[in-house]
């Protein structure tokens, strides 16, 4: 293919030429696309309908859930369709788009479990001081610049993937990926995109730098509460987040930091949808089975 800055189209990941396969590729997927649609679903309707979890936790909580929604609907359902029309295309522009919402979002992502890692060390260590920092303008406030920040920051990531000449559009994954996508770049290196790739390093090292400090002060104050139910109660609003963020983290620097190869590889298809797939669907379940109001919440859903 010659060399142009703009192609047609790209060509996705084909999980095989097999009929029956490519069928049980769209199941799977569906199931599984499904499955992450309604936990999500629940947990955004037990935060707003329920005023008992109308509290900062559970807001950060109910966009986290907007967030994971919103990766999932973005990469999947196009995957679905090409198996089940048994085609590969996806757009330029498509996949422009793709590659912007899906990098917004899990920059959202992260800085949410950030700023849910603040809430919790505000609640545990400064519990009299809660009311005042963490008040509801002040958590809009922090929602609106996570979006804008994450909107920002998916659109120059996207201008740095995009700023290049690609020499192939067979993109070895089932959606845009940006390590496959600069896998193709006829120019090497693309000085714009490792800017953005060290700098978006180093936020994502602050940021876990700052859960870690935090998650070390709460523990430090948990140890003081005299007694085993307070001590309790208090990690049982931590430690979900905890596996949360541990999840989030290494599945994506699995995927981000092994060298995308030149041919399909099912290691390599594992591996993304390990970072970006399952953590959408588990987080929610993870709260859930670790939080008594919202699990009290959810069956009074279930009934009605």
């Amino acid at each position: 293919m010659d060399n142009q800055t703009t192609l047609p189209y790209f060509l996705l990941l084909e999980f095989s030429k097999n009929r029956n396969l490519q069928l049980l590729h769209f199941f799977l997927f569906f199931v599984l696309y499904l499955a992450t649609i309604t936990t999500n679903l629940l947990i955004i309707s037990a935060v707003a309908f329920d005023h008992r979890l109308h509290s900062p936790m559970y807001f950060f909580l109910m966009n986290l859930a907007v967030q994971d929604l919103g990766s999932v609907s973005v990469i999947v359902p196009k995957s679905m369709v090409n198996s089940l029309m048994d085609t590969r295309e996806i757009s330029y522009f498509g996949c422009v788009a793709q590659v912007f919402i899906f990098i917004s979002f899990k920059a959202s992502d992260i800085s949410l479990l950030t700023v849910m890692a603040y809430d919790r060390y505000v609640a545990i260590c400064n519990p009299l001081h809660y009311e005042t920092v963490m008040n509801w303008r002040g958590c809009t406030e922090i929602m609106i610049l996570v979006w804008v920040a994450s909107l920002l920051y998916g659109m120059v990531h996207t201008t740095g993937t995009f700023s290049t000449l690609f020499c192939s559009n067979v993109v070895n994954q089932f959606f845009c990926e940006i390590p496959h996508l600069l896998k193709l770049s006829c120019s090497g290196i693309n000085l714009v995109e490792v800017g953005v790739v060290v700098a978006s390093g180093i936020a994502a090292l602050g940021c876990l730098t700052f859960i870690i400090v935090s998650y070390a002060m709460i523990f430090k104050a948990v140890l003081r509460i005299p007694s085993e139910q307070g001590r309790q109660k208090a990690l049982s609003t931590c430690i979900p987040h905890i596996i949360v963020v541990a999840m989030f983290l290494l599945t994506g620097c699995f995927a981000y930091l092994r060298p995308p190869s030149d041919t399909p590889s099912y290691l390599a298809f594992g591996l993304t949808v390990l970072y970006s797939l399952l953590p959408p669907l588990f987080n929610p379940i993870i709260y859930s089975m670790r939080n008594k109001n919202i699990r009290l919440v959810l069956s009074k859903l279930w009934r009605f």
